[in-house]
């Protein structure tokens, strides 16, 4: 079998790095893949020999495998195909974790020389880190950095839940900023969204660690309070209220204030999310109706 058909054939089915050496550890092939994930091109390393320490290979004690137990050296002179997680010398000099494979190269029954194919492999704790961050990114507002429409549903649904098992009632009030295109087309966008996150952090500096506030679209926002009977409840968002009220954003020698008109529910018995929400929707309407920079109350029991 010639050479050149066993590398298409192997490249066909392989979405990995791949080198191939020859019996000499001479590098012959190098392919795409490898040049991404090493940042070193074909032209730098064809012909070259891999105990030249190009990739410079070590374990996780350091211990220097293109001199001493390299996997695909080994390979050629036992046969063996191997396995191993080392990391190597990125051409900008850092260190990437690899997961290598190496498998004795045959033609006809001669050994011709070895491939190593080798993928990106983060470690355990880095993967895990990325996940969570991952799911974080997956539930937050990009502009605020507080929750999401979806995570917030997905909250509120969850509380719904736990009145319905254990009869633990909860408060809901959406906010919603007064006047804010008038913000947007006085001063432009990026002074309402700074509006936007200065609100936020008068909603969150009220709230507890139990609560949620999350964005619900554009310059409203979605608040739960948890373990909360009527009268905390008024008291809460009134704070909220008032806050966003007394705080301000500076731009260009102006002192740009908002209000917030809220609709707020205090609910006793389970009842559908979206009825729920259609009722704040309401009542936050209503505070608008009724002048703005106030709260409508409503129980739902």
């Amino acid at each position: 079998m010639e050479q050149n058909f066993i590398y298409q054939e192997i490249l066909k089915h392989v979405k990995e790095g791949v080198y191939f050496v020859d019996t000499n550890r001479k590098i012959t092939f190098w392919n795409n893949h490898a040049e991404k994930i090493t940042g070193f091109a074909a032209t730098e390393v064809l012909d070259k020999y891999c105990y030249d320490n190009i990739l410079n290979h070590v374990d996780d004690e350091g211990t220097q495998l293109c001199r001493q137990g390299c996997p695909l050296h080994r390979t050629m002179e036992d046969s063996f195909n191997r396995e191993a997680s080392v990391y190597l010398r990125h051409k900008q000099g850092h260190r990437v974790p690899v997961m290598v494979r190496t498998y004795p190269l045959y033609d006809g029954d001669q050994l011709i020389g070895a491939i190593e194919l080798f993928s990106d492999e983060k470690p355990p704790i880095q993967l895990m880190k990325e996940i969570e961050d991952l799911k974080v990114l997956a539930m937050t507002d990009q502009l605020t950095g507080i929750a999401n429409r979806r995570y917030t549903e997905s909250f509120l649904s969850g509380k719904l839940l736990e009145l319905d098992e254990f009869k633990k009632p909860f408060g809901v009030a959406l906010v919603d900023i007064d006047h804010f295109k008038a913000v947007n087309d006085t001063y432009g966008h990026d002074v309402g969204d700074l509006a936007i996150r200065m609100t936020v952090k008068s909603l969150v500096n009220v709230v507890r660690s139990s609560d949620l506030v999350g964005r619900w679209r554009g310059e409203e926002f979605l608040v739960v309070f948890l373990s909360v009977d009527l009268e905390q409840l008024k008291q809460i968002t009134e704070r909220m209220r008032m806050l966003v009220e007394a705080s301000s954003v500076q731009r260009d020698g102006s002192d740009i204030r908002v209000t917030v008109s809220i609709g707020s529910v205090f609910v006793e018995k389970p009842s559908p999310k979206d009825r729920i929400i259609q009722m704040a929707d309401q009542l936050m309407y209503q505070s608008k109706v009724e002048g703005r920079n106030r709260i409508t109350f409503a129980t739902l029991a």
